[in-house]
Parts: C-alpha cells; sequence; structure tokens
C-alpha cells in the first residue's frame, strides 16, 4: 500500500511541474509578455493541433514508419555487429574505431549527401536512421558481453559447454539491462533522425510538414508538429519499456 502511494506520488511531481510550466507559458502569451507570434500560447498550439489534425496524422505515418524500419534495421545491425567483435578479436580492433568515428560526423552533414546520393524518397531517411541508432545498440551490447562474469564462463568452460552456449546462457541474458538501456536510446534518436532527414528533402513526413509551416510563420501549427514528435518518442520508448518488462520479468519482481 505505501509503495504504491509512493509510486502514484513520483507520478504527480512530474505532471505538476508540466501544469506550472504550460500555466507560466499561457501567462506570458497571453498577457503579451511575449508576442503570441513568436511565442503561441498553449491554447493556440491545441487548436493548430485540432485544425489541422488529418494532415498530422498523414505525416505522422510516414515518419512513424521511418523510424520504425531504420530502427529496426540499426538493432540487426548493431546486435550483429557487437556479437562479432565479441568473438573476434581483430573485428573489434578493426571495426570499433570506424564505429565510434560514424558519430562524430554531425547528421545534419550527412543527410544532404544521403539526399544527393539515394534521392528523396524513403531510402536516405532510413538510412541516416540506422547510423544514429546502430552505434547506441552495438557499444552497450558489447560492454554487455564483455562484462559477463568470469567464473560463471570458466564454469561453464569447465563443463564442456561450446562459445554459442556460453553466450545464450551467460553473456546475452547478462546485457538484456545494457541493451534495453541503448534500446530506449536509439528510439528517440529514430525519430529525430527522421525528422532531421525530412529537413533536408523529402515529399512527405513531420519534417517536411514542419519546413512548410515555418514557411507561412505559422509557429502555432511549428509547436504543434514538435509536440507530435515528442509523443511519438515517448510512445516509442513506453513500448521499449513495456517489451522489457516483458523480456525481464525478473527485474519488475525486484
Amino acid at each position: 500500500m505505501i509503495k504504491k502511494l509512493q509510486n502514484t506520488t513520483n507520478k504527480l511531481w512530474p505532471a505538476a511541474a508540466i501544469l506550472v510550466l504550460l500555466a507560466l507559458w499561457q501567462t506570458a502569451s497571453g498577457t503579451g509578455m511575449v508576442s503570441k507570434f513568436l511565442l503561441p500560447s498553449p491554447v493556440d498550439v491545441v487548436k493548430a493541433f485540432v485544425n489541422d489534425f488529418s494532415l498530422l496524422m498523414t505525416n505522422a505515418r510516414v515518419t512513424i514508419i521511418e523510424s520504425f524500419i531504420g530502427l529496426l534495421m540499426g538493432v540487426v545491425i548493431g546486435f550483429f555487429m557487437a556479437v562479432l567483435m565479441d568473438h573476434f578479436d581483430k573485428m573489434y580492433k578493426a571495426f570499433y574505431p570506424l564505429i565510434v568515428l560514424t558519430q562524430t560526423v554531425p547528421t545534419v552533414a550527412i543527410a544532404p549527401l544521403l539526399v544527393l546520393w539515394f534521392g528523396y524518397e524513403m531510402l536516405p531517411k532510413v538510412i541516416l536512421i540506422i547510423i544514429v541508432t546502430f552505434f547506441p545498440i552495438t557499444v552497450s551490447l558489447l560492454d554487455g558481453f564483455r562484462s559477463a562474469d568470469k567464473d560463471t564462463i570458466s564454469l561453464m568452460r569447465s563443463m564442456g559447454a561450446s562459445k554459442l552456449q556460453i553466450f545464450r546462457y551467460v553473456k546475452f541474458p547478462g546485457s538484456l539491462g545494457q541493451f534495453f538501456a541503448s534500446l530506449r536510446i536509439s528510439a528517440s534518436y529514430a525519430v529525430v533522425g527522421a525528422v532531421i532527414s525530412e529537413w533536408l528533402g523529402g515529399f512527405e513526413g513531420l519534417g517536411v510538414y514542419m519546413i512548410r509551416v515555418k514557411k507561412g510563420f505559422a509557429f502555432d501549427k511549428m509547436f504543434a508538429v514538435i509536440f507530435m514528435i515528442s509523443a511519438i518518442s515517448l510512445l516509442l520508448m513506453w513500448a521499449v519499456n513495456f517489451l522489457q518488462k516483458k523480456c525481464m520479468p525478473w527485474e519488475s519482481r525486484e
């Protein structure tokens, strides 16, 4: 009972903070302290969201599809890269610096090149999302594999366990915590990567819609898009948390 009350209280604090910020925002915009042209009030943003709801949903569908495909492929590539680098030390020495190097180049610098090479369709967006999402997965899984308990691995080897069995029963289960932590990061990166790539070229998507309303100086609609992007990111992170609870039920019991 006490634990449930504490959980409820912990959820009320963020909600209260958000309400206070919205109240301050509404006051600043409604009283004219800040021009509504520059900072539309939350009420104006909600009206813009409702009025353009069907258009937002149409563009959000494209962004979600791009994010999901890119994230899925980034997870698959990151997983196999981590497995290969864990098993083959020479591969780790050869590719790990290159993987780190891919994250030193800003995504806004890569996106125009991808659009130039692959056109304005979905492919360059998916490639950019893969680039920004596979890195957290690869690094976290590799750290998880390499931090597996040495005594447990030695015991498994003394019992005649193969490398596959050690991976299946020791390394992979022990790295699930790091995997889901990195998956939450990658899920948020996927949406941001999709929007950035849409800014620089595309026909549909929330990034394209944002550029159009910005050129029309419709800042209330821009804020509506920002909230939509945040909502999609939060939804993806909630889905990751739900998946983690299903795959790691022992964590929720503790």
